[in-house]
């Protein structure tokens, strides 16, 4: 009977120690959970992912816009006026003065993020000659100073060449910002377009 007794003993911890063991092995084998710790550590690689795209398209719109305004801003300062007869070359301007290049050229980018804070315009035309000579001079409009000067034409006497330079400092969309510390730094785009008139 004692014998009996024990037998059952060491065959119900035998039991217990495997039924125990088999809890732990089924706890490891589920996989409920699993789905819902990937979407946890994927997340927020995908959310910045799509930030940076935004960010990269952004980029190329600005680019699009400034080469558009550089170059019809150029057109402008050396054809005028729609009448061939107007006899007059556009004023530089500034960008509140209707009618001025500078003024056409800060209109095209005006679907750009804060573009009338980030976009300097130098134009270098006769028309922004203070002097009564017909030489080219340039002026330049917008938060920063720029220094670019016209190139010289080989046929100054009869041509003259203008030049458009327009200088925006991107500021994406999406800024990306972590600890005081940004993921994205500003970038400066500059566009120039250089076209002959004559004289």
């Amino acid at each position: 009977m004692n014998v009996m007794k024990r037998i059952h003993c060491v065959s119900g911890k035998h039991q217990a120690a495997k039924s125990t063991r088999q809890r732990i092995l089924g706890l490891r084998r589920r996989e409920e959970g699993n789905s819902l710790i990937e979407v946890a550590f994927i997340s927020p690689l995908l959310v910045l992912l799509v930030c940076y795209a935004i960010n990269y398209g952004y980029y190329f719109i600005v680019a699009i816009n400034l080469t558009a305004a550089a170059r019809s801003a150029s057109e402008y300062s050396i054809q005028g006026f729609s009448a061939p007869g107007a006899g007059s070359l556009p004023a530089v301007g500034t960008s509140t003065t209707v009618k001025s290049v500078v003024a056409l050229a800060m209109g095209d980018l005006g679907n750009l993020m804060r573009s009338s804070t980030t976009s300097s315009v130098e134009v270098c035309s006769a028309s922004a000659n203070t002097v009564s000579t017909n030489t080219v001079q340039c002026a330049s409009y917008g938060p920063t100073s720029l220094s670019f000067t016209a190139d010289t034409d080989p046929e100054s006497g009869l041509f003259q060449l203008n030049r458009i330079d327009i200088v925006y400092t991107i500021n994406p969309p999406v800024p990306l910002t972590f600890f005081h510390t940004s993921w994205t730094p500003p970038a400066t785009f500059h566009r120039s377009v250089e076209m002959r008139a004559i004289n």
